[in-house]
């Protein structure tokens, strides 16, 4: 009805302003003559609907029957201040803090690799078992030449203490008896590492070395992921430098896993990278209800402005003229019930769906969220119940 109104209404003003006018106008072909035509309707566009407003309000006062026929529902809520937070989100990825890589200290050749890649391997369990048979033989035959060092040296340590033969053969012979025990020493350590362990606890990352083949020290045979030891790594724009620092809790989402969790930033990257002007932020997470994996897609919150009692409302609520003023609606009770009453109001931050108003409302106000557009000034209204809880934050 409402509406069927206004399209009456505006049919007799265009009818009335443009008598000897053809119904339809010639477009310019120019680009200069396209503007100046739309500034000029979007002048009388406002114009018309000004005066719609004004005709609308006057015939509900002048006409009580109408008034109270077209009251339209609509659902208030009330405005409470409270304190407005706008977040930065930042995509990052989830990445290890520890890659250990398991090499042998002897070298052998492989005869047990019972591991592959994504197995959990915990921390002392047996990663590898090496064949140590040339060991074997090399303490076989360090024996064989300790039997005659140690025959020689015997035989030189008497002739020594009977003042016969040089000192220097018994020191030989000495020297060449302890170093073969030294040596066989060596050997016999080198067995106990035939069996590699793992150091830690995590998964198989990749597995270097197969069965049968020769490991040697210091070459991994495995990698193992330690998957408790996990960060967050993201890079921040130079603009938030002043709002990110060492020890400030932040908000990550996983929005792979629809999971959330607060932390710390643990660290921040000395430098600005010169090719996209961001520096690294690194927020250590454990692994968070065992389900964080490498390469994860995070999103990082980060508070970058925030205000104090502050009159929040929805976004959708506000509305905006041809001219851009922006304005809600309000319900007030009048001598015959709640009208709906516009407001003029100026916005400030918005985030996810709330926007900051810094001037119009004082908080306190009943505001009509639903049935909103296409309301006119003072126009009666019926509100059904209210949503106080809507925004309470």
């Amino acid at each position: 009805m409402k509406y069927l109104t206004r399209l009456f209404l505006l049919s007799i003003l265009l009818a009335a302003c443009n008598p000897a006018q053809p119904t339809e106008e010639a477009i310019p072909s120019d680009l200069d003559g396209k503007k100046s035509l739309l500034k000029q309707k979007r002048t009388e566009l406002q114009e018309l609907t000004s005066i719609i407003d004004q005709l609308e309000t006057e015939i509900a006062e002048l006409d009580p029957a109408i008034s109270a026929n077209q009251k339209r529902l609509v659902t208030t809520t009330q405005i409470i201040k409270r304190d407005f937070k706008h977040y930065a989100e930042i995509q990052g990825s989830v990445e290890a803090d520890d890659l250990i890589d398991v090499t042998s200290e002897t070298p052998g050749i492989i005869l047990k690799l019972p591991w592959k890649e994504g197995d959990y391997i915990r921390k002392g369990q047996l990663v590898a078992k090496l064949d140590l048979e040339q060991i074997h033989k090399q303490i076989a035959e360090i024996e064989k030449s300790q039997e005659l060092a140690n025959i020689v040296y015997e035989r030189q340590e008497r002739l020594w203490k009977q003042n016969i033969g040089s000192e220097m053969q018994y020191l030989e012979a000495k020297n060449n008896k302890e170093r073969l025990e030294k040596t066989k020493e060596t050997l016999e350590f080198q067995l106990t590492k035939g069996d590699i362990l793992s150091p830690a606890s995590g998964v198989v990352e990749f597995v270097v070395r197969k069965s049968g083949e020769l490991a040697s020290p210091g070459a991994p045979i495995i990698q193992i992921l330690n998957t408790n030891r996990l960060k967050v790594v993201a890079d921040v724009p130079e603009s938030l430098l002043r709002s990110v620092k060492r020890g400030d809790m932040v908000t990550i989402q996983y929005p792979a896993l629809t999971e959330e969790q607060n932390a710390r930033v643990s660290q921040i990257g000395r430098t600005i990278d010169a090719s996209n002007r961001t520096f690294e932020v690194e927020i250590n997470v454990g692994n968070y209800k065992n389900l964080l994996k490498p390469n994860l897609l995070a999103l990082v919150l980060v508070n970058d402005y925030t205000e104090k009692d502050a009159v929040i409302i929805p976004l959708d609520a506000i509305q905006q003229e041809v001219g851009g003023k922006k304005f809600v609606f309000i319900s007030e009770q009048g001598d015959e019930g709640s009208l709906a009453k516009k407001v003029y109001v100026e916005t400030g931050e918005s985030y996810r769906g709330e926007m900051v108003i810094t001037s119009g409302l004082n908080g306190g106000e009943s505001l009509i969220i639903d049935g909103s557009r296409g309301l006119a000034h003072n126009e009666p209204v019926q509100v059904q119940t209210p949503k106080k809880e809507a925004i309470n934050g």
